[in-house]
């Protein structure tokens, strides 16, 4: 088994390719390792010291480092990784399957708007979500409120320093351009 791996524009964040499925539909973010305690996997990477979050996409992991030098946590993880493939265990230890509708349960905006919240989702589909999972993350719509988009940013994208630029320069100038009562893009 052969396992690449990616830089991301988060330099605490690297984004490790298996070269198979990791999810079949959604993504998955831990954060804890009480969190993780749901996927052998994410578990296993936990347990390498450094590991503060793990998240998981449809081909790749990213693991992000508290501190500490990749070069050192690198082999770790890797190790983990082809370890948790090898054995032959499931992703999540209860056998389901990843569930990113919760966040659909918590978005908020005015049914009056429920138009402009639909072409807002599909810019976001289609032209934010594959860049962003390129770069071993993903950002979701959580509302819509007096022309401010709020966007929930998972991944190599919670806490990257360019992060903030992502969002002003580029999202909030793409959904400016095609939906004009959007004002500004904030972060959740």
């Amino acid at each position: 088994m052969f396992i690449q791996t990616e830089a991301t524009p988060n330099p605490a964040t690297l984004k490790f390719i298996p070269g198979r499925t990791v999810l079949d539909s959604g993504t998955m973010e831990f954060s804890s390792p009480e969190a993780a305690a749901r996927s052998p996997l994410a578990e296993r990477l936990f347990a390498v010291s450094g590991v503060t979050g793990v998240f998981y996409g449809s081909d790749f992991v990213t693991v992000t480092k508290a501190d500490g030098d990749w070069q050192h946590l690198k082999p770790a993880i890797l190790g983990a990784i082809m370890e948790h493939y090898m054995s032959g265990a499931p992703l999540l230890a209860d056998g389901s399957v990843a569930d990113d509708a919760g966040d659909q349960a918590d978005e908020f905006f005015d049914e009056a708007d429920a138009e402009t919240v639909e072409q807002i989702k599909d810019l976001i589909e289609t032209r934010v979500r594959p860049a962003v999972a390129n770069d071993g993350g993903d950002i979701t719509f959580r509302g819509f409120k007096d022309g401010i988009v709020y966007l929930n940013m998972k991944g190599s994208c919670a806490g990257c320093p360019s992060s903030t630029a992502t969002l002003q320069h580029g999202i909030q100038n793409l959904l400016r351009h095609f939906v004009p009562d959007v004002q500004e893009v904030r972060p959740m």
